[in-house]
């Protein structure tokens, strides 16, 4: 598997805006340079859609401890290869049966940094949130960072939602822009799968958008991970919600 992505900055904060998983046949190899080409066929090339919280990546070669301006990235609008995280060694090891495709991943936040949980950034954007309606200036790009949830674009047939199971009842707004996502995605036809917590039961996931996030600790760890390996095991590859 290889990842690429496209950052964008603006106001010196820094946004994944783009992110796609290319899962090799035997012996291929891609670059970034091929991604245009496969994407100028979305329909056939892009599987589905992994949906997380905010991203915390960096391009091949540079860390993702510190901001990319630091580091003398250049933003130049342009694909570049990822560094693999923990987060991409799972879907690596546990995801299968799209080989030649793409999926593509997006986020809650495009902000790129690590460790937002819990912070005043989670602040910023409830209030961002309450704020998109209306033409009132946001603290985080509307563009760059959020989604148009009624206009929003998701490739390929499916949707696994992996955001997490945590909304704190101070950010509600954050909470009511997640379950829009989630329910705008049956309307506009994809299937839907996550992995759930038990204790939860399903229907109680979907009415509250919580779904286990890929990286999880403890006794969890193992059972979420093999969770998504079992989700994707179907032939073609369609995932369904799957009880951890």
């Amino acid at each position: 598997m290889q990842a690429f992505g496209k950052f964008a900055t603006e106001h010196d904060l820094e946004y994944l805006v783009e992110h796609y998983l290319y899962f090799n046949a035997p012996g291929e190899e891609i670059t970034a340079l091929d991604l245009p080409q496969l994407l100028k066929k979305k329909n056939k090339t892009v599987a589905g859609t992994l949906f997380l919280y905010n991203p915390a990546m960096a391009p091949a070669g540079y860390s993702s401890d510190k901001p990319l301006a630091e580091q003398g990235y250049e933003f130049d609008g342009r694909y570049t290869a990822l560094q693999f995280n923990k987060l991409m060694d799972i879907f690596q090891s546990r995801i299968h049966g799209f080989e030649g495709k793409l999926i593509e991943v997006k986020y809650l936040f495009n902000y790129n940094r690590p460790d937002i949980e819990p912070t005043m950034v989670l602040e910023t954007f409830n209030e961002d949130i309450e704020k998109l309606p209306s033409f009132q200036q946001t603290r985080f790009s509307r563009e760059l960072n959020y989604h148009d949830v009624k206009n929003i674009r998701l490739s390929g047939k499916f949707v696994f939602f992996a955001w997490g199971n945590r909304f704190d009842r101070h950010h509600p707004n954050i909470l009511a822009y997640a379950k829009s996502i989630f329910e705008q995605s049956e309307k506009i036809g994809k299937a839907r799968a996550y992995i759930y917590d038990p204790g939860l039961r399903q229907q109680m996931s979907e009415e509250g958008a919580r779904f286990l996030h890929p990286v999880a600790a403890g006794k969890l760890k193992t059972k979420v991970t093999e969770a998504i390996a079992r989700a994707f095991k179907t032939n073609p590859p369609l995932p369904t919600p799957y009880e951890v």
